[in-house]
């Protein structure tokens, strides 16, 4: 963290322990993850970029899975991926209807918003903290708060496993309406500079300087 605060004089730098992390989110006690890092420990990582799975069958075959289900997710249908790789970037913001489980293989910074912060689906990045995950971690982040890709802490990236209502982040079969409505139960808006997702048709919707985390 110190090594962090110094890399990044011009970012406000905070813990899911601060006082500030509890509108996006909470550390949850009652989730035993220990075998679910043990198993994501052994998925290679990206040489680059980023890897999203939604659903790993053996992470959702652990007990863990079940307390996911039933103590999250008030016992809905549940998925177990993860989300692996490189990035130091914001690039981007998406948000979900039920709350996400984010399990910290390793290290790493979220950059979080809140819904009610849009304005007509525009945001500007002055709005946003970031907050330091610690490796081992059990964090749910809570419905309607904005976030992205994890930013790693050190050049060998970072893992985080994923926990979502089941079929979040699935291609729609129809095209749908509400344009920054991506994927099943994911609304995604790129910063302005982000070009080669606005390329894919992301909407651009974040102003102000593209983040990056230093380390």
């Amino acid at each position: 963290m110190e090594n962090l605060r110094k890399k990044n004089p011009g970012l406000t730098l905070y813990t899911i322990y601060d006082a500030e992390f509890a509108p996006y989110g909470r550390i949850r006690t009652d989730i035993d993850a220990q075998e679910l890092i043990s198993e994501a420990r052994k998925i290679p990582m990206p040489e680059e970029g980023s890897a999203y799975v939604p659903s790993v069958e053996a992470f959702e075959a652990l007990p863990v899975a079940g307390q996911i289900k039933d103590r999250l997710f008030g016992g809905l249908a549940t998925q177990v991926g993860y989300c692996y790789g490189h990035s130091s970037l914001l690039n981007a913001l998406e948000w979900h209807i039920g709350s996400e489980l984010n399990v910290a293989a390793t290290p790493f910074v979220l950059f979080l918003a809140r819904q009610e912060d849009l304005a007509d689906n525009k945001l500007c990045s002055s709005m946003i903290k970031a907050f330091y995950v610690p490796e081992g971690a059990v964090v749910e982040i809570y419905e309607g708060t904005l976030h992205f890709c994890p930013c790693e802490t050190s050049e060998k990236g970072f893992g985080c496993v994923v926990g979502l209502l089941e079929g979040t982040n699935i291609p729609h079969e129809q095209p749908v309406s509400d344009k920054v409505l991506f994927k099943k139960n994911k609304w995604l808006i790129a910063h302005n500079e982000n070009t080669a997702l606005i390329e894919k048709g992301i909407v651009p919707g974040i102003s102000g300087e593209n983040l990056q985390l230093k380390y």
